[in-house]
């Protein structure tokens, strides 16, 4: 229920003051599971992908975020799974699990935080093959100028989503190499 009232306020914040510009929203299945892989710039990421996504999606979010329990009440009823980040989390991996085969969309940032783009992680991969599910990605522009890292002011600044859809069931065997080449994908969006 929270939801449902939270986002269509979100939508019009976002379409009003930083005029938020999506494209692409028609490669998104209107029904049916599947894992949507996007770039990571700021805290503002996953508000600005549940904006721009027609379907309600749930989300890896790092474990710190969930320290403080009135925000962790928040942030679970939004549709965040807790992951404890550098550490096989088996118990985020079982719960995207769950919410994948229950035909729900998973947001994950393959880079596994903000800004970075060393060493990406290979949880898209594992999570795709293992629940067979199609990759939808995403490129988000300009969250980082409205919320840069570390800062708390918020500037009106322009916002883009661009998606698209990985062909279905094309899973190398590497979970790695597939991480890589999502997040390859995703940084040639434009």
């Amino acid at each position: 229920m929270l939801y449902s009232i939270l986002k269509p306020l979100a939508v019009f914040v976002f379409k009003v003051f930083f005029r938020m510009e999506v494209k692409g929203r028609e490669k998104i299945p209107e029904r049916g599971r599947f894992i949507l892989a996007s770039n990571h710039l700021s805290f503002l990421d996953p508000v600005v992908l549940g904006v721009a996504c027609p379907r309600r999606l749930y989300f890896l979010a790092k474990e710190e975020l969930f320290r403080n329990s009135l925000f962790s009440l928040f942030i679970r009823v939004l549709g965040a799974i807790p992951l404890r980040r550098n550490y096989s989390d088996l118990k985020a991996i079982k719960k995207s699990l769950a919410v994948l085969n229950k035909e729900n969309p998973l947001v994950i940032f393959p880079q596994g935080t903000r800004e970075r783009y060393d060493g990406i992680k290979e949880g898209v991969g594992f999570l795709a093959k293992k629940s067979k599910s199609p990759v939808v990605v995403a490129r988000i522009i300009g969250t980082d100028k409205v919320l840069p890292k570390g800062e708390k002011k918020i500037r009106l600044k322009k916002i883009k989503v661009i998606f698209d859809k990985l062909s279905d069931n094309a899973y190398p065997e590497s979970y790695q190499e597939f991480s890589l080449k999502v997040f390859e994908r995703i940084m040639n969006l434009d």
